[in-house]
């Protein structure tokens, strides 16, 4: 292995490259995901032995000079990923959000300190020799990379304190965070980065101008803060996919630094397809993808403080017996999963209430809202988890129309997706798209209190004349309606 030949790492490359394409293919349907998933390990298995082939073989060339590279790489392959399959396998579904903002900074901070070994000893990367200076094209790389990696670290610790709603920090709670003058200071800094990375870009002599890259990578991890903490909760799902296309930029940016075509390819997929979905939630909740790109894109603090003071209206209230026996003397259900859902780690007594109703005679299908839960596709894993049959789930766009001729809607921890104030102008959420579950003959809610959501709204379907409430926990509710149906 130790004499690798570079045409069969660029074989490797290829091919992994390959499996990462199909990956994403694969990902585009709940029939396909496994599938998809499959190509994607497979992709990486073969990129990193590759890797580490290239590095075993570098270093053998480089015997004589005594370093300890290929063993430090061997120690961090085993411990990174020993803590990443035992993350894997003890995080808990509504863990995953934090889990993924978590990852995405690391992929962030890894590129900055690449950066700073490149820019301290490019000769090392072989992207020059001793004593020469780095070309413009890899200081502006370098300057990139540095700068996007940097934005993704410190942004996605402040989203994963946000996904997370354990931490007291008051930028890691969900409301979001503003002052005056916010946006003007964001603007400063930007300018101050690109004036810093043209100053590194273009300083002469063999030696880096490491002062100006050193305070632009500082502002750029403050930028990263800044552009997160004014969006609130509720937006959480788009930050998400923003950031993990901000993880693949700056994969990206550094693969060019680096000549390797492996993370430049791997990095432009992660990042044009974070970027691409990223629109689609957009879409999905009203949003400008500008305003995303930009930060601070949160609905208006005072209008949500003001929405989320609730009023003391009457609700009309009923139990697990009650919602049992409705759904099964309905003929069409439509079951709207949220967080409360995934929090009580309900989808397996979902599927058996479903099955037990299908068996009746019910025609059930499941409503997801793109940006339902706390990530992208969150609703969409946790039913798969289940096994739920792929031809039961629905999208927002292909089931929104039935509601109006459905007998039952059942809403289990959902909240703003499900909110009728989207409709009204003056609404904080005006105009994103929700499930229409208003509409339907008859609406049973699920949740432990009427506690608002993400949006900190109060949802006017809880008080609709056909809704009833059925409060407590969607695990032991849902398991006392399965007895019901028998």
């Amino acid at each position: 292995m130790s004499y690798i030949s570079m045409n069969l790492v660029t074989m490797f490359y290829l091919i992994a490259s390959v499996c990462f394409i199909q990956a994403l293919k694969g990902l585009s349907s709940p029939a396909t995901a496994r599938t998809g998933n499959a190509f994607g390990m497979s992709g990486m298995a073969i990129a990193t032995i590759t890797t580490v082939a290239l590095i075993f073989k570098l270093q053998a060339q480089a015997a004589s000079s005594g370093g300890l590279g290929f063993t430090l790489v061997l120690i961090g392959v085993v411990v990174g990923g020993g803590i990443g399959a035992f993350a894997a396998k003890k995080v808990e579904m509504t863990k995953m959000p934090e889990l993924v903002a978590a990852m995405h900074s690391l992929i962030g901070l890894a590129a900055v300190c690449i950066a700073i070994a490149v820019v301290a000893e490019p000769w090392v990367f072989q992207i020059t020799t001793q004593g020469v200076a780095l070309p413009f094209g890899n200081r502006l790389e370098l300057f990139i990379g540095t700068f996007v990696g940097a934005v993704t670290f410190s942004g996605s610790v402040i989203a994963f304190g946000k996904l997370s709603g354990k931490y007291k920090f008051r930028l890691f709670q969900g409301a979001p965070v503003s002052f005056p003058g916010q946006h003007m200071l964001n603007l400063g800094i930007a300018v101050a980065l690109i004036a810093l990375g043209l100053v590194f870009c273009f300083a002469p002599g063999v030696e880096p101008a490491w002062t100006p890259f050193i305070i632009m990578a500082v502002l750029a991890f403050i930028l990263g803060v800044l552009i997160i903490i004014p969006i609130g909760g509720a937006d959480m799902p788009v930050v998400v996919s923003m950031l993990n296309s901000y993880s693949g930029w700056a994969a990206a940016g550094i693969g060019f630094s680096l000549n390797n075509s492996m993370l430049i390819i791997a990095g432009s997929l992660v990042g044009s397809s974070g970027a691409i979905l990223s629109y689609i939630m957009c879409k999905a909740m009203n949003r400008s993808f500008f305003n995303v790109i930009l930060g601070g894109f949160g609905g208006d603090p005072a209008a949500a403080v003001a929405g989320g003071a609730q009023e003391q209206r009457p609700v009309k209230s009923g139990s697990a017996d009650d919602a049992a026996f409705i759904m099964s003397n309905a003929e069409t259900v439509i079951i709207v999963p949220g967080y409360g859902l995934a929090v009580a780690r309900a989808q397996h007594s979902l599927k058996e209430l479903v099955e037990k109703l299908t068996h009746k005679g019910v025609i059930v299908k499941y409503a997801i809202h793109p940006v339902a839960g706390r990530m992208p596709g969150h609703m969409n894993v946790l039913l798969a988890e289940a096994e739920v049959p792929y031809d039961q789930v629905f999208e927002m766009e292909d089931i929104n129309g039935e509601f109006g001729q459905t007998d039952v809607v059942l809403v289990l921890g959902a909240n703003d997706v499900v909110n009728p104030a989207a409709k009204d102008p003056k609404s904080p959420i005006a105009g994103m798209p929700i499930l229409e579950a208003y509409k339907a003959k008859s609406i049973i809610v699920n949740k432990r209190s009427m506690a608002s959501g993400y949006a900190g709204l109060d949802n006017d379907l809880f008080y609709q004349a056909n809704t009833m409430m059925v409060f407590g926990d969607a695990k032991k509710v849902i398991e006392a309606m399965v007895k019901a149906v028998d």
